[in-house]
């Protein structure tokens, strides 16, 4: 028998066709000596493959990560180091059936100790068998003698982070997909990993302004944010710089700075549209405090507008949250036209396409039946039909993310919104501990 990589066409097609019908059992391990979605403490294993039946540790064990076909697979390296320290296992398979690469650990660094191309793998299934087939690890764990491997590359897993300032933006056209509460939480979480953050709320409805906590008065003759905020740098050339407008949220600690949004952006859209350097202002004043933050989050207007143009011609990278509900599934099509319109201006001022990390599943029910049976069916559907590829993490709804964002602060005789990151209100909870994985998947794919 041998793999086709064009046969899979998404991930479950590659767990197996390529790892469970061709790979295991080429490798010499039976039904008994392999286990599927592997629970380890906070994580999940693709694959985990036992050499020595009776295991002590995962010293024998193989961890075998999945992927689409679309995925890059630079993307998830750092998360199967993160693996391979977490089990202490020594050896990491990294597939997304087109390309096949296997990993030693070695105490803290990643050594990448082979490659092929999918339709490659029958013709080197004895070089693969000699690094992790069954039979050649439990010999060598018998001999204790290391394996003998060609000397290709090593990345460090504590590899020094890059200096440059990533900007990401959070769109999705659809309202009410968690995309608010993706942004603060992700800032948070982001944060609380030494990233120095920078959120900037692009939406005149300043849903992200109000749940960072900045809006202190209860009566709009004490609007205190009315005269410097995001309009202000969007209309200023020479005035109005990150730095000036930017306010310091205690929403989480360690602090996050926010550039707020304000109601009166949406009366400014029209003139803003007749000036030429609107698109780019942005850019240019984002340059400007590149070192003052590592990572940009951008909250965009769930529509098609000149803010969530500005915001994805400015940004590096992309996520789209969505509940993954038939009119959130729909709206896909406008957003992919409207990131195609948005590449074709960057290529006109040499910058290259905006790089889409994922659409993240949020807002989705903890219904054990519906998780177990129809979450994977809707996970599967996004890359199939829209050609869109998914992020591992899952946001769930969950009454604790709401909690956070109502509290409120008693100030004499009034009652003041005093939101909390959902890491700052309970940090042990899994709605946290979902955050934290997000944070990690997109640091990896950022290489931040």
């Amino acid at each position: 028998m041998h793999f086709n990589p064009r046969s899979c066409h998404n991930e479950r097609e590659v767990e197996s066709k390529l790892i469970v019908q061709y790979l295991l059992p080429k490798l010499g391990y039976s039904p008994d000596n392999w286990y599927q979605e592997v629970r380890y403490d906070n994580i999940r294993l693709d694959f985990l493959t036992v050499a020595v039946k009776k295991i002590k540790n995962f010293s024998s064990c193989v961890v075998i990560e999945a992927k689409h076909p679309r995925e890059n697979l630079d993307h998830h390296v750092r998360r199967l180091g993160h693996y391979l320290m977490k089990t202490k296992s020594f050896y990491g398979v990294l597939t997304n059936g087109k390309e096949f690469r296997i990993y030693q650990r070695s105490q803290d660094k990643l050594k990448f100790i082979f490659c092929c191309q999918g339709e490659n793998i029958a013709n080197n299934i004895n070089k693969i068998n000699a690094l992790i087939g069954k039979e050649s690890l439990t010999q060598r764990l018998a001999t204790s003698q290391p394996v003998s491997v060609p000397k290709v590359s090593q990345t460090s897993i504590k590899e020094s982070t890059k200096k440059s300032m990533k900007v990401i933006a959070v769109y999705h056209n659809k309202g009410g997909v968690g995309k608010t509460t993706t942004v603060v939480n992700l800032a948070a979480a982001l944060s609380k990993k030494g990233k120095r953050i920078l959120v900037i709320d692009l939406d005149s409805q300043a849903n992200t302004t109000f749940a960072t906590g900045l809006v202190k008065f209860e009566d709009e003759e004490f609007d205190n944010i009315k005269d410097c905020n995001v309009l202000h740098v969007l209309q200023s050339e020479d005035f109005y710089s990150i730095e000036e407008v930017a306010i310091k949220s205690q929403f989480s600690n360690p602090e996050i700075h926010v550039i707020p949004s304000h109601i009166e952006l949406m009366q400014y859209e029209n003139e803003l549209n007749q000036v030429d350097y609107s698109r780019l202002i942005l850019i240019d004043k984002l340059e400007k405090a590149k070192n003052k933050y590592d990572i940009v989050l951008i909250d965009t207007p769930p529509s098609l507008n000149l803010y969530a143009r500005i915001a994805l011609i400015a940004a590096d990278y992309l996520i789209i949250p969505s509940d993954l509900k038939p009119f959130a599934n729909q709206g896909l099509i406008n957003v992919k036209e409207f990131i195609k319109k948005v590449d074709g201006f960057r290529r006109q001022i040499r910058r290259e396409s905006i790089d889409i990390l994922g659409i993240l599943a949020c807002k989705i029910s903890t219904n054990a039946r519906f998780v177990k049976a129809t979450l994977r069916k809707r996970l599967d559907v996004i890359p199939k039909r829209y050609e869109l590829p998914m992020m591992e993490t899952v946001i769930y709804d969950r009454d604790d993310l709401a909690k956070c964002a109502e509290k409120m602060q008693i100030v004499g005789d009034l009652e003041i919104p005093n939101p909390v990151s959902i890491l700052d209100f309970k940090p042990a909870s899994k709605s946290a501990q979902e955050f934290e994985i997000l944070a990690d998947e997109v640091l990896e794919k950022i290489g931040g």
